[in-house]
Parts: C-alpha cells; structure tokens; sequence
C-alpha cells in the first residue's frame, strides 16, 4: 500500500479551487474561481476512496466512470482522463461548471458520509477537459462514412446538440433549428457568464459546425416551417425544445411595469454580455442598476436573477422564497455565493399582492410556515395571519420555474400528443412521439430538469433514432429489391 496513490482522504483535506474575493468578483461576469493547478487537481483526486460501488456514479445520470478518471488524474495521465470522461459526456467541462454536484456525484461520496467531506468531482472534471482543450486532445467529431440519411433537430439547447454530435457520429446528415441567434439554449442565453463562461459553450459548438452540422439559427417552427414540412426534409426528427413557459403569480398588481420574468431578465444580461444592442435593458426596464430588487423563487434561476442584480449594480437585492433554507429547490453552494456577494433571502415569506403606481414600487408580502408534507414530502407553506409586511422594490423578477409551451399549436402539428402537464407523451420504449419517427428528448419530456438530464436523454434517443433509421433503410432496400425483381 505505500505506492498506492489514492485513499488519501484521511490526510489531504478537501480544497475547492479558491474562489475570488466577493468583491472583486460582483464586479464582472468572470466565472468566480480559476480551475486547479495540475498538482492541486492530482492531490484533491487522490482523496477518492476507489469503492467497490461507487455511489458518485450511480448517481450521475450519465453514470461517469469517476474513480477510474480520477485516478487516472492523479497519477498524471490526464490525456487517459480526459477520454475516459468524454466517452460518457458530450460536455464535461460544462457539467463540471454547472451541475449541482452536492446534490448528485458529490452528495452521494463515501467519503462526504464518513465527515472527511467529498472528493471535489466537478471541480477536477472541469479541470481535466479544459486542459484538453489547452493541450489540442479534443479532437474532431469522427464522421461515420455516409448514410444518405438526414436528421432534423429542434432546438439547440444540450439535449440537442447531444444529439446532433452522436448522430453526426453514426454518419448521418444532420441540421439543427433553433430560434436564437446563437445555439446553446439555456446554456448560451439562461446561465450567466459568473457560472458558465460562454467561449466555454461556443468552443463546443464550433467543434459541430466544423464536423459539417447546419444550423438554422432564427428559425421558429410554426413560423419558417410546419413540423410537417420538416418530416418532409428529413427521415427522422428530435424534438429538444425544452420549456420556456413562465409560471405565473396570481396577485393583485402582478401586471404592472418593472415586474418581468427571469428568462427575459437572464437574456438580455447575456445578450448584452456579447455586446448586443438590447433596447429593453439600454433603457432601463431589464437593467438593475441603481434599482432595490427582489427576486421570487428559491431555485438556481432565482440565484442566478439575484447574483446577475448584483453585478449590474443594484442598490439592494432581496430573495423571496415561501419554504426555508433547508427545503429550497436550488444549490446550497449557489446560495452561499448568493450571501457572500450581498444577496439578503427573506425565508418563509410570499407575495400576496404588488403596488405602486406608473412602476413597481414594493412587494406586499406575509410569513409562511411549513405545514405537513405533500406527495413530493415536502413540507407545504402555509400563511401565517396577521404576519403581513412590505418590502421597497423598483424591480421585481418572477423566477418561479418553467411550463412547456404549446408544441402541437405552435408547430401547426394538433396530432402531436402531450401529457396532462403538457409535456410531450414518448413511448419511453423507442422515445418517439405520436408521431411516425418524431422523437423527443430533454426537459420537453421529462419537465424543467438539470443540465445532466438533458444530455443523458440526448444519449439514450440517439440510440433509438439510430436503431429507427437503421430499420427504415433496410425498408426502403428491401422494396427497391422486390420492384428491380
């Protein structure tokens, strides 16, 4: 055992990467800690205790085989690490950056349940691929000789572009339809920069365009072309639009100028991070500065509204959230980062109604309290009486979470079939639609989910289009034979 160059949990401490001064980093958009040096990363990876039954895999989504990458980094072969992490992901360095690791790899170390604290997984898998990246090991995707077939893929978000890079893979004509101006979805326009620096994102999809991907960027469905007319163009499409309908608040004055949603918020930070013209921030209404903001929600785009207010200058940035810290829905680092930078969470509180008068001018609010679980087992909030309170507000950001839009209205396609919450209904079988060789994958089927999800959705129906496609060419054969005979 004196060689062995892991099980040193007991003496090495777990170290994130140091993280910049609140201070300094409320000041830009720059992702708040560098990766590790290359020594630091191969000491935090041998602290991994190598398990007979690795709990941070089991639960990862896309089952990453972990121990083997971290030892594989310890012992400097991080080229070995590099490959094994990417045979599993299609985006390892951004799932290292933006995944809720205390709450999947991380959360579920054997070592985190003996008190010694985790192995730092996301930090060292977002180190391994960026060196990758540095060091030219990130090779072109490997086009499969031609099939003469194509794929059609809407939406350019991770589910999509998972899709599109296995499939292109196989050899298959790929094109992807998206209504941005820039492919990524929420990764590009959702997630601010302080989380997730967007080269980080176009790096990846340059690599795609490169290996001769179209993409069809501003193009709506419905709009440019029915879902129809796109069945025509291609013999196999995914549907990965993921959901961008904002769930409501039902109070008096929610109309009123100064209260907007997250997702427009979010965007035009980031759009104006690219150097975008975006009026509705230039003049004023999706700009914070200067501005008292309160924020409601408790998940991570909520974080992300509060922790993008304090960076454009906001006079005070409050959270509203009706449950406590312990039952929030967002990432406890996301929450600390939120605190350090000035963020203040009001718990156990909901707005009852807004006021003011040509704008927002505060936040009518009452306590909350934890009542008795509900069929997830959380505990439901319950007003408390008499509990009501005020809070000053020029802006007022709903992040309460996302529905899905209406597809089969939308896409001119009535046929397309959808669950009672609006999602779209898949034989989970084939991961097709109701609709002959339409799938589907992502949060447009499973509901507004994690980052993970996505890309394992888009790695499993792959798997199923490659296997439709296949069947469908050897139709096609077969009848051109019986008609030459």
């Amino acid at each position: 055992m004196a060689n062995e160059p892991m099980l040193k949990f007991v003496g090495v401490g777990q170290a994130f990467p140091p993280k910049r001064e609140a201070d300094a980093r409320i000041a830009d958009f720059g992702e708040i800690a560098a990766r590790y040096s290359d020594d630091k990363a191969g000491e935090q990876a041998s602290r991994c205790s190598q398990c007979g039954v690795p709990y941070c895999s089991t639960h990862c989504p896309l089952h990453n085989h972990i121990p083997d990458w971290l030892r594989l980094t310890t012992e400097g072969r991080l080229r070995e690490a590099y490959e094994l992490s990417n045979a599993t992901s299609t985006m390892p360095e951004i799932c290292g950056r933006i995944c809720p690791q205390d709450r999947l790899c991380e959360g579920n170390c054997v070592i985190e349940f003996s008190g010694h604290g985790a192995v730092t997984i996301g930090s060292v898998e977002k180190y391994i691929t960026d060196t990758a990246w540095e060091r030219g090991w990130v090779e072109p995707v490997q086009v499969g000789p031609a099939r003469g077939q194509s794929v059609g893929v809407i939406g350019a978000g991770p589910a999509g572009l998972t899709v599109a890079e296995l499939m292109r893979a196989r050899g298959y004509d790929v094109h992807v339809y998206d209504r941005h101006d820039r492919a990524g979805g929420l990764l590009t326009y959702g997630i601010p920069g302080f989380k997730l620096e967007k080269p980080v994102v176009q790096r990846r999809v340059q690599r795609l365009i490169d290996a001769g991907i179209v993409f069809h960027q501003d193009f709506e469905v419905g709009r440019d072309a029915t879902l129809d007319e796109l069945r025509d163009r291609h013999d196999a499409i995914l549907i990965a639009t993921g959901v961008y309908k904002p769930r409501a608040i039902k109070a008096p004055g929610v109309g009123a100028p100064g209260i907007v949603e997250a997702l427009d918020y979010l965007t035009a930070s980031n759009r104006k991070g690219f150097g975008d013209a975006v009026p509705a921030f230039d003049e004023g209404p999706l700009d914070a500065k200067g501005k008292n903001v309160v924020v409601i929600g408790g998940g991570d785009t909520a974080m992300d509204c509060v922790r993008t207010a304090i960076r454009q200058g906001a006079a005070s940035v409050k959270c509203l959230y009706r449950r406590d810290r312990a039952n929030m829905p967002g990432s406890q680092r996301e929450t600390k980062n939120a605190e350090e930078e000035g963020v203040e969470f009001v718990w156990l509180s909901a707005p009852e109604a807004f006021d003011g008068g040509e704008t927002v001018g505060g936040v009518r609010a009452i306590r909350m309290r934890l009542g008795e679980p509900d069929m997830s087992g959380r505990r439901t909030p319950e007003p408390d009486p008499g509990s009501e309170f005020r809070i000053e507000a020029d802006l007022v950001i709903k992040a309460l979470g996302f529905d899905p839009e209406d597809l089969p209205g939308m896409f001119g396609a009535p046929e397309l079939s959808v669950t009672r919450w609006g999602t779209l209904r898949v034989d989970h079988k084939t991961m097709q639609t109701s609709l002959e060789g339409v799938f589907a994958a992502g949060d447009i089927v499973r509901g507004a989910s994690l980052v993970v999800w996505a890309i394992r959705d888009g790695r499993d129906v792959a798997v199923r289009m490659h296997a439709y496609l296949k069947a469908k060419a050897e139709r096609v054969e077969l009848a051109a034979g019986k008609v030459a005979a």
